[in-house]
């Protein structure tokens, strides 16, 4: 088994804690400039915050607001690299920004869109403009008022897959990657750590040269087991809720409402079938795990709603909800939306003393930049690490020429024209040039095996399981994709009854 192999291992040079897309990003860069390198995550990859997002690559058009012009171009400059590095689960997305119940004068919001554009070096997405929406397509589905707005350009990204994908390319290039893994207790021996782990087999230790605390919402928790390890950098957790509710308006584009309270909501087309509506600022004293909507946040989206849009939504009709906590550096901000978005890495460790790297804050958008800055400040405990790699590696799947993901998809289709054309696309959505590995020698649908419902057959299951690390239905359901939205509520079972079978057979 995997676990005797690594009990023989003489050591890393770095262990992770953490899976989720801080985590995920500094294993991989790490690996790829030569380290050795073992991430243990006590959940699945992406369990918490990371699948918890709006899904968006953004620069963080509201943070201009509160002066964040430092982050904001770094995400801006981010935004365009990591479009490149993965066409197949990013995609420009257009967002419209109605001046209808804007408590901001249209000047103000025409500066802050000319910052946005300008600031990062914008090549490839498309600049601002003004439309009527009384006269132009993207007004449909609102409800009457001011008929300014402008449009703008982020990009989506299926945030989960992101995660998943860096742990596959760090696994690839050397990463020992254990999920349902839990630190125990670590503490400094020589000039090392000595870190004992524990999973379902019981615990064992091992040993690593420097630790990484990426645990998100559970960085002070991590520190607590560590010991002798400096606490005096302090984390809010803010929770961001989201309802996902029927389809509210036609087009590919999305909306960034202004509230009377001067907080955003994003209302985006999902699935196919559906528009995302979020997100929420409360703060949040609970366990992160335990995270979930309450009855204000679902008043205040649907508030929003009922604000901008003709179609009536009740609370009935929501469905699915989902909540993550966000582990924001503690600036003693007064408000939720005011705390700070930008990430502090903070370095414990010197001469005599080996590191513990922790990391407070961060987005989505700027995980490949946090890394490189992470693997900056360990360079000095690892002789020739200071080599920055991963600007303009592609992740797994991404590798599509000239990023042309349609061409792609034309192609996948001239491959395996007996496979559902919408099977096709969602695969190459998902896994990108992948999905050949995935489908391999099929030339009908029945090659694909069992059919749980949908377009989900027994092959890419097995895909899942085999090459990035699914270990049970909500694995496969709603991170590695958001097909629990589409299946029949007894697909679940079946999923796990076909998981765990094969589980059985491989031990």
């Amino acid at each position: 088994m995997a676990h005797d192999s690594l009990a023989n291992e003489t050591g890393f040079d770095l262990l992770v804690i953490g899976g989720g897309i801080n985590g995920t990003g500094i294993a991989r860069d790490a690996v790829g400039r030569g380290l050795s390198v073992a991430l243990v995550e006590a959940e699945d990859l992406a369990s918490h915050t990371s699948s918890a997002s709006t899904k968006l690559i953004h620069g963080g058009l509201r943070y201009l607001e509160y002066g964040e012009f430092r982050l904001v171009r770094e995400a801006l400059i981010e935004r365009e690299r990591l479009l490149s590095m993965a066409p197949h689960i990013i995609w420009p997305l257009e967002f419209v920004l109605p001046q209808t119940n804007s408590p901001r004068p249209a000047w103000m919001v025409r500066l802050g869109l000319f910052l946005y554009d300008h600031l990062g070096g914008r090549k490839v997405l498309p600049a601002t403009r003004s439309v009527r929406l009384d006269r132009d397509a993207v007004g449909n589905g609102l409800r009457k008022g001011k008929p300014k707005a402008f449009v703008y350009s982020d990009c989506w990204v299926e945030d989960s897959r992101l995660v998943v994908l860096n742990a596959r390319d760090a696994a690839e290039r050397g990463a020992k990657i254990m999920t349902h893994t839990r630190l125990v207790s670590a503490m400094r021996d020589g000039d090392g750590w000595l870190a004992t782990i524990e999973d379902c087999d019981g615990t064992r230790t091992i040993r690593a040269k420097a630790l990484v605390n990426a645990a998100g919402p559970w960085v002070a928790d991590v520190l607590g087991r560590v010991s002798q390890a400096k606490q005096d950098r302090g984390v809010r957790l803010i929770k961001g809720s989201h309802i996902v509710v029927p389809r509210l308006f036609e087009g590919q584009h999305s909306f960034l409402l202004q509230n009377p309270d001067k907080r955003v909501v994003f209302a985006i087309p999902y699935e196919g079938e559906f528009t995302l509506v979020g997100t929420t600022d409360e703060a949040w004293q609970g366990a992160p795990a335990r995270a979930e909507i309450d009855q204000g946040e679902i008043d205040y989206l649907l508030a929003t709603v009922a604000r901008y849009f003709e179609k009536p939504v009740a609370q009935s009709d929501i469905v699915w909800t989902y909540s993550g906590i966000r582990p924001l550096y503690d600036d003693h901000a007064t408000s939720a939306s005011a705390v700070t978005r930008d990430y502090v890495l903070d370095l414990d460790g010197d001469e005599s003393r080996a590191p513990l790297l922790s990391v407070f804050g961060g987005k989505i958008t700027t995980y490949r930049k946090l890394a490189e800055h992470a693997l900056g400040k360990l360079a000095p405990f690892f002789a020739g690490s200071d080599r920055p790699w991963t600007a303009g590696a592609t992740l797994p799947g991404g590798d599509m020429p000239s990023g042309d993901f349609a061409a792609y998809v034309a192609g996948l289709r001239r491959l395996y024209p007996s496979l559902d054309g919408k099977l096709l696309n969602r695969l190459a959505r998902a896994y990108g040039t992948r999905t050949e590995r995935l489908l391999g020698d099929a030339q009908s649908m029945q090659d694909l095996g069992e059919c749980f419902g949908g377009n989900l057959y027994a092959r890419e299951i097995d895909y899942l399981m085999d090459q990035e690390w699914a270990s049970a239905a909500q694995d496969v359901l709603y991170r590695r994709s958001k097909l629990g939205l589409h299946l029949p509520k007894d697909a679940e079972a079946a999923i796990n009854a076909y998981m765990a079978q094969r589980l059985n057979r491989a031990d």
